[in-house]
C-alpha cells in the first residue's frame, strides 16, 4: 500500500485523522504529490464542487473553471486535473447533504488564512464562470466563507469584486 493510502486510511473503514471518505477518494488519485498537498487539494477541489452544486446544475464554464484552477493550484496535468474535477463533481452530487459542511471544517482546519482566502476567490471565480452567480449560489458562498472562519464584511469584500456577476443586479 503506498504511503498515500495508508496516511489517507484508504482501505481501512474508518480514517483516524479526521479525513473524510470524500477527502480519501480524490486525494487517492494523487498520489505522485506529498499526503498533505494531496488532502489539500482534494477538500479544496470538493468545495469547488460544492458551488458549483448549489443549484444542482454543474455545467461546462464551471468545469472548466474548476479545472483550470486545480491546473494551476497544484501544476497537475491537464489529465489530472480532469480526474479529480470529475470526482469531487461526483461526490459532491452523491453526497453533498452530508459532505458540505465536513469536508469544509476539514478544509479550514487544514489551511491557513491566505489559502482560505484563496479558495473563496476561486469560489466566486467558479460561481461565476457561466456569466451569472444565482441567488442560490451567492447564499452558499455565504454560507461557505462562514464556514471557514470569515465575517460577513470579509465576504461581502469578496462578492462586490463579482457585483456585476450577481443575478439580482443584472438586468433580465
Amino acid at each position: 500500500m503506498s504511503l498515500l493510502k495508508k496516511f489517507l486510511g484508504l482501505g481501512d473503514e474508518k480514517a483516524d485523522d479526521g479525513d473524510t471518505a470524500t477527502v480519501r477518494r480524490i486525494a487517492s488519485e494523487l498520489e505522485r504529490l506529498p499526503p498533505a498537498t494531496a488532502k489539500y487539494l482534494a477538500a479544496f477541489a470538493y468545495v469547488l464542487a460544492r458551488v458549483a452544486h448549489a443549484d444542482l446544475e454543474i455545467d461546462d464554464a464551471e468545469t472548466r473553471e474548476m479545472q483550470l484552477i486545480a491546473t494551476s493550484l497544484a501544476e497537475l496535468t491537464e489529465a489530472e486535473a480532469a480526474l479529480v474535477i470529475e470526482i469531487a463533481k461526483s461526490q459532491a452530487r452523491l453526497l453533498g447533504e452530508t459532505e458540505n459542511y465536513v469536508v469544509t471544517r476539514e478544509f479550514r482546519n487544514i489551511a491557513t488564512a491566505a489559502q482560505r482566502g484563496q479558495l473563496l476567490q476561486c469560489l466566486f471565480a467558479v460561481a461565476a464562470a457561466d456569466g451569472t452567480i444565482s441567488s442560490v449560489e451567492s447564499a452558499e458562498l455565504a454560507a461557505i466563507g462562514e464556514e471557514l472562519g470569515f465575517t460577513r464584511p470579509e465576504i461581502n469584500a469578496f462578492r462586490s469584486q463579482y457585483r456585476d456577476k450577481l443575478s439580482e443586479f443584472q438586468i433580465t
